[in-house]
């Protein structure tokens, strides 16, 4: 059986940006609030953290950042897939090199390549790595779904040890977790079926949610894995509101106005991401000051 990387909830953290670039003093000021509410894991310049729209040496340097800031207190996980599977490589060696726990790799986004070009890929990027390897599957953002068939292969690899799964698609899930059982780690990539997907065995969430509220979405894991399943359901669904709000406009245009009112970043992204639109904003602010975080 291979390591688990975490246990619990991972935050997809967002990059706090500025007209003049990354803006490290508050993204450590963010980094260490998130260790000190109780994180499991940090994912840094995935998604959220608008990795696409990084230049090459913002990108390292804001892995490099990360890791030196945590500095060991929790893992780190390093953004680094691609739909360029070179670049990708890149990427990762660079990871590992100064000290990422372990890489997230996107499928490859826009090629919408073959389930085999998937698994020729994840396996080239793989092989180069010395760090776990988490793979992502999000098709809604990509334009291709991993299978779980490819996934079974994929998971012989040394080197692969989970899978972030963002389809939606519980059936698929519950298919991945039949055939690959213990040679890979599940984790949820959406915040609103972390309890289902922990009932198939998953390990944990990679989150948007745990932005605003790491301590509130890493204790809905722990209290499904110490099998107080009513307390993890009843907190999934009482915050069903709050997630849909932070996905009513694309990831992570919300997140980035509910962490610029929280006072951790600017509002601020870069084209072709726009701010918030005010209606939705109002509704997010709103359910923000229900929980009592603005």
């Amino acid at each position: 059986m291979k390591k688990t990387i975490f246990t619990g909830a991972a935050t997809a953290i967002v990059t706090p940006l500025t007209k003049d670039g990354i803006d490290y003093e508050q993204f450590g000021r963010l980094i260490d609030w998130q260790i000190a509410e109780g994180i499991d894991a940090i994912v840094a310049v995935g998604t959220t953290g608008e990795g696409s729209t990084l230049s090459d040496a913002e990108h390292k340097e804001a892995i490099k950042f990360c890791v030196e800031r945590v500095a060991g207190r929790v893992p780190v996980i390093a953004g680094t897939g691609s739909n360029d599977t070179a670049y990708a490589i890149d990427l990762t060696k660079y990871a590992c090199e100064v000290g990422a726990d372990a890489m997230l790799l996107v499928t490859p986004y826009y090629n919408k390549a073959t389930q085999r070009g998937l698994y020729e890929s994840f396996v080239a990027v793989a092989d180069i790595s010395t760090k776990p390897c988490i793979i992502y599957n999000v098709p809604s953002r990509t334009g291709c779904n991993l299978t779980a068939e490819t996934m079974a292969k994929l998971a012989d690899h040394p080197n692969i040890v989970a899978i972030k799964e963002a389809s939606g698609n519980l059936s698929q899930i519950a298919e991945i977790a039949h055939l690959c059982g213990d040679k890979i780690d599940i984790y949820s990539g959406n915040d609103d079926q972390i309890v289902p997907i922990m009932s198939l065995g998953g390990k944990g969430v990679i989150s948007v949610l745990s932005n605003l509220m790491p301590k509130a979405t890493s204790k809905i894991c722990k209290d499904y894995l110490d099998g107080n399943v009513k307390a993890a359901r009843d907190e999934q669904l009482r915050l069903i509101p709050l997630i849909n709000a932070l996905f009513c406009e694309v990831n992570p245009i919300p997140v980035k106005a509910a962490m610029a009112a929280m006072g951790y970043c600017e509002n601020y992204l870069r084209l072709p991401l726009t701010t918030m639109e005010k209606d939705h904003e109002e509704k997010l602010l709103e359910l923000m000051k229900a929980e009592n975080l603005i």
